[in-house]
């Protein structure tokens, strides 16, 4: 279900005062992009697809640590663990890159870390939390101000869209799957669920711990939760890193791994590899290519 034009101009006012007011940091965006996606998620429970909301979600891995899950709406059909991203502009990715492209109107590149694989690590944590057969379905969920101009393909369990489609997705699987939760069962999940999300100030203090070991930088706690929802990994004008969430450390090798030294294709984010010219006048010389070719063209020297 698409915005009515009233809502539209309701969110251009909100951002403007947010603007003014100074509200608009990393870390008071993010948070208010979940709290939009659980707005969006009780439009869904009044049209009739029932289910229990939770957000901030520490689920625990098997290493002493936590990998957080922003929101996740328990229903009869199974479990939807949504990823939220508050980003605007344009938005390029694709499921097997390590980094996904946002780029704003001034032409200005972000790259983020792969939101499915983000969510595939929650979701990994989540299923062995539960001990049970439940189907988990993963929501990558962007701001209505962006736009989703390459994405991968839709399928029944991973799915990348705007915040105004979370109602029409849902439907989709309502209509498409059978029960598979009782509601005494989905009563169960939620207060199993409910109680990873009370944790307290050492938790948190460890999950940071946890970042700063790895990375061996420093980070203040109001920083380190901004970076969960909003700040970019890599900013292409500088290409300095930034400080990332620990489900990020599992997925993204150390700065001393080859892989992270590999080019990103500045257009879709993809990785560039090296490859050798076969006929023409420049035959036999060496270019960076898109790994996306032929949906992306793009060449370096």
């Amino acid at each position: 279900m698409s915005k009515s034009l009233l809502e539209i101009l309701f969110d251009n006012l909100f951002d403007g005062i947010s603007d003014a007011l100074g509200l608009d940091t990393p870390e008071w965006i993010g948070k208010h992009g979940e709290k939009l996606t659980e707005k969006e998620l009780k439009f869904v429970k009044f049209m009739g697809k029932k289910g229990l909301t939770l957000k901030n979600i520490y689920v625990p891995k098997d290493n002493g640590e936590t990998s957080e899950i922003d929101v996740v709406y328990i229903t009869q059909k199974g479990i939807f663990v949504i990823e939220s991203k508050n980003y605007s502009g344009w938005i390029f990715g694709s499921d097997n890159s390590y980094y996904w492209t946002a780029m704003l109107p001034n032409k200005e590149k972000n790259k983020f870390y792969n939101p499915i694989l983000q969510n595939k690590t929650h979701i990994k944590w989540l299923s062995n939390y539960l001990e049970e057969d439940i189907p988990l379905f993963s929501l990558i969920v962007f701001s209505e101000r962006c736009e989703i101009k390459k994405a991968p393909e839709k399928t029944p369990y991973v799915r990348v869209l705007k915040r105004d489609r979370i109602y029409a997705h849902i439907r989709e699987i309502w209509e498409s799957s059978e029960d598979k939760l009782s509601e005494e069962k989905i009563n169960e999940i939620y207060e199993k669920l409910k109680i990873l999300t009370n944790a307290d100030e050492s938790i948190k203090q460890a999950h940071i711990k946890d970042i700063e070991r790895k990375y061996q930088k420093p980070i203040k706690q109001e920083e380190f939760f901004s970076l969960q929802e909003q700040k970019p990994i890599i900013n292409s004008s500088n290409q300095s890193d930034s400080p990332i969430s620990n489900e990020t450390v599992e997925e993204i090798p150390s700065e001393n791994d080859d892989i992270t030294k590999e080019k990103l294709c500045p257009k879709c984010g993809s990785k560039l590899v090296l490859r050798t010219a076969k006929k023409g006048e420049n035959a036999g010389k060496q270019f960076y290519g898109c790994s996306a070719f032929p949906k992306c063209r793009h060449i370096e020297n």
